[in-house]
């Protein structure tokens, strides 16, 4: 099976071994800027075939995410040497054992955290993350415990299951949800992580609806997920809350009320239903907090550096019956959520190429992580080249 700028056959067997080039993270927490330090190199790895419940995916867009810097600096430690990218899209190329034949040559989105079905924390309908899943994405290996990269014979570590900075995949199916062939592959990226954890922790965990007035906090690519989102539902008022001047005049054009600075919007004493922290550090944390409403909820999803801490007043918990989330997620069930957020973009009421910022090759990924550190964009998208004769055949 080759990928030297061919067409993978959908109808043998995977071979045991395919070639990709790919992302792979060397050392956590080099000093910035990450163009100089370069501690992500782009390689060709050895990439096992599918086994039994997997499936081999060609990749054709990898969105980056904070949860991808995380890493990077170290926030989030993982095992290295780590194929990096967690959120993207492609297509089915062939399939292992115990696997629907009939998905090669579908589009699929990819999630970062895979969902055994069996588990008490899968019996929750979405709250709690899966027990196994997150075992696996601690380990850096799939959801059945087994790795299948390789560089230079040097066994390498699977990002969250997905591992999506590559030419081709190899997931389990639990990790994947099939999508329409008329979904752009961008727009089926986003839905496997900014959209699913800023839009679905104000469905899932903020419960929101045409009645609620709904504040972001952090403008990034999930909480903007969580903008167009709170848009599609037609929420009554919407605040938008972030640091960066373009950011706050882009929520203003895409259609919040009221768009204001952390320091602005204390000021104005502004309150809200449900108010979703998209930022992942104490302050903003804390900002949320004092912009809930009497009865309001707060749905956390940032994920701050361990050890931070936030301040918060106990009493108005009490005293104003407010509630705090944690939603990892978004408090989503993929493969039930992923549908929802797919007719809405058909629909035309969540225009998801919006979050894209800029594409980029895969090659300009480490200066694509100091954009990223900067705050500057939305969502970076890697976009992977797709054979001609693939292309004519869509």
């Amino acid at each position: 099976m080759s990928t030297d700028g061919g067409l993978l056959t959908t109808k043998q067997p995977a071979a045991s071994t395919v070639k990709i080039r790919g992302a792979v993270l060397n050392t956590i927490g080099a000093d910035g800027p990450f163009d100089h330090t370069r501690p992500i190199t782009v390689d060709e790895l050895d990439l096992r075939g599918p086994g039994p419940g997997e499936l081999l995916v060609q990749i054709e867009a990898a969105g980056l995410c904070h949860s991808d810097l995380s890493v990077v600096n170290g926030a989030r430690p993982r095992p290295v040497p780590m194929l990096l990218g967690h959120e993207a899209a492609g297509v089915v190329r062939s399939v292992g054992p115990d696997v629907d034949p009939a998905l090669i040559g579908t589009r699929v989105v990819m999630t970062f955290l895979p969902r055994c079905g069996e588990c008490d924390a899968c019996r929750t309908d979405g709250k709690l993350p899966c027990t196994e899943g997150s075992r696996s994405n601690e380990k850096g290996t799939l959801l059945e415990g087994t790795t299948r990269l390789t560089r230079d014979g040097q066994e390498v570590a699977h990002h969250l299951g997905v591992s999506g900075f590559a030419t081709y995949a190899v997931v389990d199916q639990r990790s994947i949800v099939p999508v329409g062939k008329d979904v752009p592959p961008t727009v089926a990226a986003l839905l496997g992580c900014a959209v699913l954890t800023g839009g679905g922790a104000l469905l899932n965990a903020g419960g929101i609806t045409e009645e609620s007035t709904v504040a972001i906090v952090g403008l990034g690519g999930v909480g903007m997920a969580g903008l167009l989102t709170a848009l599609a539902i037609g929420c009554k008022k919407i605040i938008a809350v972030d640091a960066q001047a373009p950011k706050l005049q882009l929520a203003r054009e895409w259609g919040a009320h009221q768009a204001y600075t952390p320091e602005e919007v204390l000021e104005l004493s502004i309150s809200a239903d449900v108010v979703l922290e998209a930022v992942g550090h104490p302050a903003a944390f804390e900002t949320a907090f004092q912009l809930l409403a009497m009865g309001g909820t707060l749905v956390t999803v940032g994920l701050p550096a361990p050890g931070a801490t936030a301040s918060i007043e106990p009493l108005r918990l009490t005293a104003k019956a407010q509630t705090i989330i944690g939603s990892y997620l978004g408090s989503a069930v993929p493969k039930r959520d992923v549908p929802v957020f797919e007719r809405l973009w058909r629909e035309g009421k969540l225009p998801l190429e919006r979050l894209v910022s800029r594409e980029i090759r895969l090659d300009d990924i480490n200066e694509a992580m100091d954009t990223l550190a900067s705050g500057t964009g939305i969502r970076q998208v890697i976009k992977f080249d797709t054979p001609t004769a693939e292309r004519n055949s869509r």
